[in-house]
């Protein structure tokens, strides 16, 4: 990789310790349950510093329905936007891991918002959420609402489609996370119906773009692709989905769904077991919508502090395989991304 190419990473969430209870997901017992700021993603990733990176909302306990009754189902998000605040303003508290210096690393950041609570509950939360990030607010580029671990049929709901549908009149992205390798086909299959609703009827300069994390979290324990079912659904979901010129996907999150065995192979071997898949997303979308996301820090898990170095080895070797001249590689290590999020360079 040309040492002049910058780096936007895509991918990262970030909290302090003293919001650990606020994380929906985890308890003591995690090894990820300690300060994750600014501080250790900067050590994670001395090898190759990034100019900024892109914060992913890290599913803080929030509650729908209460929510929509008085707000207090939003708190716990709303706590993340004032953590994020205080890094792009450089105003930390005692011990949060970030300083005044750091303030220009994040790109942009994407909180989390109650989709499934229809497009009136999503414009009193917008309202919320641009009061609570005051300046830093122009860094808002978009939306997560985890679809992964949700009911099906949560993403087709009316009122989902219309969150969906006010996302791109106000100029947002919709960050998408689901799962193939736990939740099946059906799962893929209801994202190309969700995209296709989203979008029908609507002016192509309000279009919701839709930004695909960890690449639909595929069945990477597959050994024969020839064969795997899940593999060739895969595959198909993935080509159906680039048809929509609204689409962007990360490569990102590769590690969690590997053999643990894979995991402490070195980062060459690693790809060359993720060749089928990452020919595929190559294909697909090309380097114009693929962009470099670590993960960080749940690519550590099950791999350690090397995780983020790892990974962008991995990225680097797909980098060389497809014979992306430097103009397609800065497309991949931070151009799509400024692209997609509108981030001005």
């Amino acid at each position: 990789m040309a040492t002049d190419i910058p780096i936007i990473d895509a991918h990262v969430h970030l909290y302090p310790e003293s919001e650990i209870s606020n994380l929906a997901w985890c308890l003591p017992e995690n090894p990820l349950a300690k300060q994750q700021s600014v501080e250790e993603y900067k050590a994670a990733s001395i090898s190759s510093p990034p100019r900024g990176f892109i914060f992913v909302e890290a599913d803080r306990k929030n509650d729908l329905n209460a929510g929509v009754k008085d707000g207090s189902g939003w708190e716990g998000p709303l706590m993340e936007v004032a953590w994020l605040k205080r890094i792009i303003t450089g105003q930390p508290k005692a011990n949060e891991g970030h300083t005044v210096s750091d303030a220009s690393l994040c790109a942009a950041y994407i909180p989390w918002a109650p989709l499934p609570s229809g497009s009136g509950a999503m414009e009193k939360y917008l309202e919320l959420v641009e009061r609570e990030a005051g300046e830093s607010w122009p860094k808002v580029k978009g939306f997560r609402y985890l679809l992964q671990d949700k009911p099906g049929g949560t993403m087709l709901q009316d009122g989902f489609i219309e969150s969906l549908k006010l996302l791109g009149r106000r100029g947002f992205v919709f960050e998408l996370g689901v799962d193939q390798h736990r939740r099946g086909r059906t799962q893929l299959e209801e994202v190309v119906e969700m995209i296709d609703r989203a979008h029908e009827g609507v002016p192509e300069d309000e279009k919701v773009a839709f930004i695909i994390n960890h690449m639909c979290k595929p069945d990477l324990e597959v050994y024969n692709t020839h064969t795997s079912t899940s593999f060739i659904a895969w595959r198909t979901a993935i080509f159906t989905l680039s048809k929509c010129s609204h689409t962007y996907m990360k490569l990102s999150g590769g590690f969690s769904e590997m053999p643990e065995s894979l995991k402490q192979r070195p980062a060459e071997e690693i790809f060359d077991a993720l060749v089928p898949w990452l020919t595929i997303i190559v294909a697909a979308f090309g380097a114009d919508r693929i962009m470099f996301a670590s993960d960080w820090p749940i690519c550590t898990l099950g791999i350690g502090d090397s995780a983020w170095e790892k990974w962008k080895k991995i990225v680097e070797r797909l980098c060389w395989m497809a014979s992306f001249d430097d103009e397609q590689k800065k497309m991949i290590w931070g151009g799509t991304a400024l692209k997609a999020y509108r981030i001005e360079s």
